[in-house]
């Protein structure tokens, strides 16, 4: 394959973040998957910043919550070339271990709430995997 052919996946974030044993989701403000709740998250500003600081950004644009770089820990990274409708999009899914803020959706997000991990809602793209897997992981350790 010449160089001039090979195309570049996307990179995201998603994050986990939880509370009093529930999961923060936002609702998607825009298509695809509008009106759907989904893990926090975005695209990596490509050359201006890592996935780390892409999730810190993240979290604040779409839930006003803060965290720091040195407070996530790397769950998985998920590649499924048909996870995304846009394209073959690689994320890079953090749990945030410590946070601060009032929660208050803005950004891509039209609303933030935590559920419960058995009532959750209809998910974006392959949310329902991540979250899956992050709780078998977590169960493993307990």
């Amino acid at each position: 394959m010449s160089e001039e052919s090979f195309v570049n996946p996307a990179a995201t974030v998603d994050l986990l973040v939880e509370k009093e044993g529930k999961i923060l989701l936002i609702e998607r403000l825009r298509n695809p998957f509008k009106g759907y709740w989904a893990l926090p998250g975005g695209y990596l500003d490509c050359g201006k910043e890592n996935l780390e600081e892409a999730a810190v950004r993240e979290l604040e644009e779409e839930t006003s919550l803060v965290t720091r770089v040195e407070d996530l820990e790397l769950v998985g990274v998920y590649s499924d070339p048909e996870r995304d409708p846009r394209g073959h999009v690689i994320s890079h899914v953090y749990f945030a271990k410590k946070y601060s803020g009032k929660l208050k959706a803005a950004d891509d997000a039209k609303s933030a709430k935590y559920f419960s991990f058995d009532e959750l809602p209809q998910l974006a793209f392959d949310h329902n995997k991540i979250i899956g897997d992050y709780l078998r992981r977590e169960n493993e350790f307990y």
